[in-house]
C-alpha cells in the first residue's frame, strides 16, 4: 500500500499549538469525572465535547447510550464524506470511580500533569479534537474527510459501541486511535486479542464432617479446571491465560455445591484464538456427578500488523521526522478499540499523549509530548490521501 503525501503546508497562527492552551482544554475534560458505570457523568462530558464543534464545519450525531452505558458521539467534517476517509477513535470513559479527582486532583509538577484518565485517554482525545480545530482554522481543506468517534464504554470492552466502531471503521480508509503512547512515545502497530470466559461448576453439597462421601465438591473440580487453564499459558508464543476471579462454597464445613471463575485470555494471532477458544469452551468435568459449563468468546480480535497498517505507520514516522522527533512502534498485550478496525482497515494506535500510570492513583501525562503529538495528528489529517 502506498500513501501519497501532500507536502503543501498552510499557514497557522504562531500559537495554534500553544501548550498552555491545550493543557487547559485537557484539564476541563479531566475535571468532569467519567467512570464507565456513570453514564450521567459521561454524558456531561459528551455535552462539553459536542459543544466544542458548534462553531466548526462539522456535523454532530449523538448516539443514545444503553445497557447502563453513556452516549457515543460521532462528529463528521463537512468535507470529504462521500468517499472513505479518516476515522479517529477515542473513548471518554475511565476506570477511575467517582471521587478519584480528590485523591488524584489535576495538578502540574514540572513536566507532568496529573489527573484521573488524563493519560488513558482524555489527553489523547483532546489532542485529536484540537488538531481538528486547527485543520478547520486554515483555508485549504485536506484531501480526506475526518470522522471523530468518541465512545463511552471502551474500558469494559466496548459492548455497546463495538458495532458502531466496526461500521465506521469499514467505511474509512485510515483509522487513527488516540490511546496513550507507550514507553517514551511509541505508537502501537499490534495488539493481542482478548477473550473472556465464565466457568460455572455445580456439585453436590454434604456435611464435611459426618457425610463427606455424599458430597461432590465444586471447588475441587474448579481446581482441576484451573490447572487445565494454567497449562495453556505459553509465553514463548505470547499466549496468556489468567484465572482472575474465583468464588465458591458457603461454609467451611459444607462440601461446596457451586463454584465460579472468570478467565482472561490474550493471544497475538487469530490462529492462536482459533486453536484455544474451542479448547477452553470444551473443558469438561473430571468428576462424576459434577457439571462444568464454560461460556465466553473472543471479544477483541488480535490487531495484527498488516501491509496497510505498516504503510500508515511509515507515513507517520516520516511526518514525525519532519517535525523533529523519532517515532518508534511497539506491540501491546492490552486491547483497545483498534482491535475492531485493524483486521479490515489500515489502523495506527497509540497516537495520544506520552506519560505513565494508566489506571493508577498516579496517572500522568508528560507535558513535553503535547505539542509534537498534536502536530503529528494535524499533519496526518492534512496529508493522508
Amino acid at each position: 500500500m502506498t500513501i501519497r503525501v501532500q507536502r503543501r503546508q498552510t499557514t497557522l497562527s504562531s500559537n495554534a499549538f500553544e501548550i498552555a492552551q491545550i493543557l487547559d482544554g485537557i484539564r476541563r475534560w479531566v475535571l468532569i469525572e467519567s467512570p464507565t458505570e456513570r453514564p450521567d457523568q459521561i454524558n456531561k462530558l459528551v455535552d462539553v465535547v459536542a459543544a466544542g464543534y458548534r462553531d466548526l464545519p462539522a456535523s454532530v450525531e449523538r448516539v443514545a447510550g444503553r445497557d447502563g452505558c453513556g452516549d457515543h458521539l460521532v462528529t463528521r467534517s463537512s468535507w470529504g464524506q462521500g468517499v472513505p476517509g479518516i476515522l479517529v477513535l477515542s473513548h471518554l470513559d475511565t476506570v477511575h470511580p467517582m471521587g478519584s479527582i480528590e485523591r488524584l486532583p489535576f495538578n502540574i509538577e514540572g513536566n507532568r500533569a496529573f489527573g484521573p484518565g488524563i493519560y488513558d485517554m482524555k489527553g489523547g482525545a483532546y489532542l485529536a479534537y484540537h488538531a481538528f480545530r486547527q485543520i478547520c482554522a486554515v483555508d485549504a481543506r485536506p484531501p480526506l474527510g475526518i470522522t471523530q468517534l468518541y465512545v463511552s464504554d471502551e474500558e469494559i470492552g466496548s459492548p455497546t459501541s463495538r458495532a458502531l466502531i466496526e461500521a465506521e471503521g469499514r467505511k474509512a480508509k485510515y483509522v487513527l486511535v488516540t490511546e496513550p503512547a507507550r514507553d517514551g512515545g511509541k505508537v502501537i502497530t499490534g495488539r493481542k486479542g482478548v477473550a473472556r470466559f465464565d466457568v460455572f461448576i455445580k456439585g453436590t453439597p454434604a456435611h464435611a464432617g459426618t457425610r463427606p462421601g455424599d458430597g461432590r465438591s465444586a471447588i475441587r473440580e474448579l481446581a482441576h479446571v484451573i490447572q487445565t487453564l494454567e497449562a495453556m499459558n505459553d509465553l514463548t508464543r505470547g499466549i496468556t491465560v489468567n484465572v482472575g476471579v474465583v468464588r465458591g462454597g458457603t461454609r467451611p464445613n459444607v462440601v461446596a455445591e457451586l463454584a465460579y471463575a472468570q478467565v482472561d485470555m490474550r493471544v497475538p494471532t487469530m490462529a492462536h484464538a482459533d486453536e484455544l477458544v474451542p479448547k477452553i469452551l470444551g473443558i469438561s468435568s473430571r468428576t462424576e456427578g459434577v457439571s462444568v459449563k464454560v461460556s465466553g468468546e473472543l471479544n477483541r480480535p488480535p490487531y495484527e500488523k498488516t501491509s496497510a497498517g505498516a504503510a500508515l505507520y511509515a507515513h507517520a514516522k516520516t511526518l514525525a521526522a519532519e517535525l523533529g522527533f523519532e517515532l518508534l512502534d511497539a506491540f501491546s498485550g492490552g486491547g483497545s478499540d483498534s482491535n475492531f478496525t485493524a483486521p479490515h482497515t489500515a489502523t495506527l494506535d497509540g497516537l495520544g499523549v506520552d506519560g505513565k500510570g494508566a489506571h493508577t492513583h498516579y496517572e500522568q501525562l508528560y507535558i513535553s509530548s503535547i505539542e509534537p503529538r498534536a502536530r503529528l495528528l494535524y499533519r496526518m489529517y492534512q496529508t493522508l490521501r
